[in-house]
């Protein structure tokens, strides 16, 4: 098993490009189920979520090459199978969004549930409440969700009791070959979920209210799309979390490759905390800020502060002047980094769902294990200005949405090694 060993880096320099975002790639290859043609997909990351969701479309029947790291050729109109097992889910929650396509393209589909997940409970009761109201039939059989519908789905009005991201984007694709017109009531705004919209519309879905809580679906009857070619927006996760290294050495960086529009929040908490920017139509330049200011964050739904953001600011907020406090709306259980930035001798208190971080303490570099995805980067980041060497262990969850993190951040002029265990 691998590791990260992260030296104290006083200051950062350089530019990096932003890869193409985990969470609107996922969607989108789900989405390939759909379409009667082959298709390229471009901009693609080359992360471990991605590479299980491959695997998955490939035990399905789906045909697929790589022509570059970044870029593939696949082809769905062979799949015959309609069974997502436990092996494939159990390693990736987001799986559970061929649960959609499956149903409406083939009338019967069985995803295994999810199971547990690190940073607390994310039910899929939303979406199977969602594909009944369309007709589908739900049971829970041996640990799999098993749905039918043998005539097809047909339309209905949706109102999630909970925005959700999953849930808006199964229920996009499932309606997209019903029969009759879906409204999705309080559905997710995210970018990610704005891009899946667009790339339905250009395959032949009529869809109205693209990028408001209101969305509009005139299904195809099981007629299936015609997608050609998708280029994956560029992941505002990995770009705020770069931004977060600049800014905890308050160096200058540049990410190229990016979308500034889609990082207003963040840009937005990092000026209150002294820093300023260039931009461009596809290019961010983080600007040293004269002092960190401690700050205040609520996580909530785009485009509000994202929860995916809010590990990476608590390391931040460690080399700010004062008291910040971070208050977690969205998730449970989301605060386990908590105890290993601890660690490395972070001033950190609990009280229910909000933490308090007292900055400037002088941090110390220790052993420290990842927990999750973003908890995993926020330990990358305290290991920037604790003093000696952080070794953080079990990086595989780094690895499910960072492509190449030691080479970007390399670049910028960190000394981060990745070693085995021995």
């Amino acid at each position: 098993m691998d590791f990260l060993r992260i030296s104290q880096t006083q200051r950062l320099k350089g530019s990096i490009p932003i890869s193409g975002a985990k969470n609107s790639a996922l969607p989108i290859l789900t989405a390939t189920l759909l379409s009667k043609t082959p298709m390229v997909i471009k901009n693609l990351p080359n992360v471990a979520d991605v590479n299980t969701l491959l695997q998955l479309l490939a035990i399905l029947g789906a045909e697929y090459s790589r022509n570059s790291t970044n870029q593939i050729s696949i082809d769905t109109s062979k799949v015959n199978k309609t069974q997502a097992n436990y092996d494939i889910v159990r390693k990736m929650r987001a799986s559970i969004l061929v649960l959609g396509p499956l149903l409406a393209r083939f009338g019967h589909c069985e995803v295994s549930l999810p199971g547990g997940c690190a940073i607390g409970a994310r039910p899929v009761d939303l979406h199977l409440k969602a594909i009944e109201k369309m007709g589908a039939e739900v049971e829970i059989q041996n640990g799999y969700i098993v749905a039918r519908a043998p005539n097809g789905l047909h339309g209905s009005d949706i109102v999630f009791d909970k925005i959700t991201v999953t849930g808006t984007e199964n229920i996009l694709m499932a309606a997209s070959l019903a029969k009759g017109k879906t409204k999705i009531i309080n559905a997710a705004k995210e970018p990610e979920v704005v891009q899946l919209c667009e790339i339905l519309q250009e395959g032949g879905v009529t869809i109205n209210g693209i990028g408001s809580s209101e969305i509009e679906i005139i299904g195809r009857e099981r007629e299936l799309l015609e997608i050609q070619t998708i280029n994956v927006i560029p992941d505002r996760i990995e770009a705020g979390t770069y931004l977060c290294a600049g800014a905890i050495t308050n160096s200058p960086i540049t990410l190229t490759d990016v979308i500034p529009h889609h990082l207003q929040a963040i840009l937005d908490k990092l000026k209150e905390i002294g820093f300023d920017f260039e931009t461009t139509q596809d290019s961010l330049t983080l600007l040293p800020a004269k002092q960190l200011n401690a700050f205040e964050i609520t996580t909530t739904e785009y485009p509000g502060f994202p929860t995916d953001m809010q590990a990476q600011f608590m390391a931040l907020a460690l080399a700010c002047n004062g008291t910040s406090t971070i208050e977690e709306r969205l998730f449970e259980n989301r605060f386990m980094h908590v105890s290993e930035l601890q660690r490395l001798g972070a001033s950190i208190t609990l009280k229910g769902h909000t933490a308090t971080i007292i900055g400037n303490e002088k941090l110390k570099g220790a052993d420290v294990m990842a927990t999750d995805l973003r908890a995993s980067s926020a330990l990358v980041l305290a290991g920037l200005i604790a003093q000696g060497e952080t070794n953080i262990h079990r990086i595989y969850h780094l690895d499910r949405g960072y492509e190449n993190l030691e080479g970007k951040l390399h670049a910028l002029g960190v000394q981060i090694q990745r070693l085995q265990e021995s």
